[in-house]
């Protein structure tokens, strides 16, 4: 009988998310980033980000980009609308000139998706304010990334709200994406980058789908402990 050969590549890497982002955690604790902010791509990056975060004692919140939908075609992207202090439009002008979308539609299409992230942003943080970004160095996370398309919005959008310095920290990609998305290679962290890349569940053992009361809870659960962490800090400088 002919031996079974498995390449390391196609066994589980991760236990699961929690898993994935105490190992980027590790990887990220040696950077000593100044006053970090990390941002994760919901859902699947919180249970991610909710590990970095807890490791670096910094704040945890999320980034919700929306993709701009073509006429008939809403899987078809013109591009994305991104949250934030004044949310930014990218579009892929390659898509766009194809289309040809009627004039007005993609703004009509962006208030739509606007309307669509209030309503996240209600949902997720219960009335909590968002992390502010300009100045701050952000950490921005996902469960791993397959096109790249949301990432490279994402980064996109970052690059214009004005932050101090962006670290893209992912568990796993295909190396031929990562070397198209705008991020210095000393500002990518990822653990995994397989050449024989399928998708990002091939490489975790539980990829069961987040729900939102998890990132509702995740994100409670992370702003409580930083409080914390916080109030102990103070405790400690005021005894010396």
């Amino acid at each position: 009988m002919a031996r079974m050969q498995f390449s390391v590549e196609h066994l589980a890497y991760f236990a699961n998310r929690q898993d994935a982002g105490r190992q980027l955690a590790e990887r990220l604790a040696h950077r000593h980033e100044p006053d970090p902010l990390v941002l994760a791509l919901p859902r699947g990056g919180v249970p991610v980000g909710y590990e970095i975060a807890a490791r670096l004692a910094a704040p945890l919140d999320v980034l919700l980009v929306r993709k701009l939908g073509a006429p008939g075609f809403p899987e078809l992207g013109l591009g994305a609308v991104v949250d934030g202090p004044n949310p930014q439009r990218i579009l892929n002008e390659r898509v766009v000139e194809a289309v040809q979308p009627p004039p007005g539609w993609i703004e009509a299409e962006e208030a739509r998706q606007l309307e669509v992230i209030a309503r996240r942003k209600r949902l997720l943080r219960r009335g909590r304010a968002p992390e502010p970004l300009r100045g701050r160095t952000v950490i921005l996370v996902d469960d791993g990334i397959a096109t790249g398309g949301t990432v490279r919005v994402a980064l996109r959008a970052l690059s214009q709200a004005g932050v101090r310095h962006v670290v893209l920290a992912v568990p796993v990609a295909p190396p031929t994406v990562l070397a198209t998305l705008p991020v210095e290679p000393e500002d990518l962290v990822c653990l995994l980058m397989p050449s024989g890349f399928q998708s990002v569940g091939q490489y975790y053992a539980d990829f069961e789908q987040v729900s939102d009361e998890e990132v509702v809870e995740l994100l409670e659960r992370s702003q409580q402990a930083l409080q914390i962490a916080q109030q102990d800090l103070q405790d400690r400088r005021a005894m010396r």
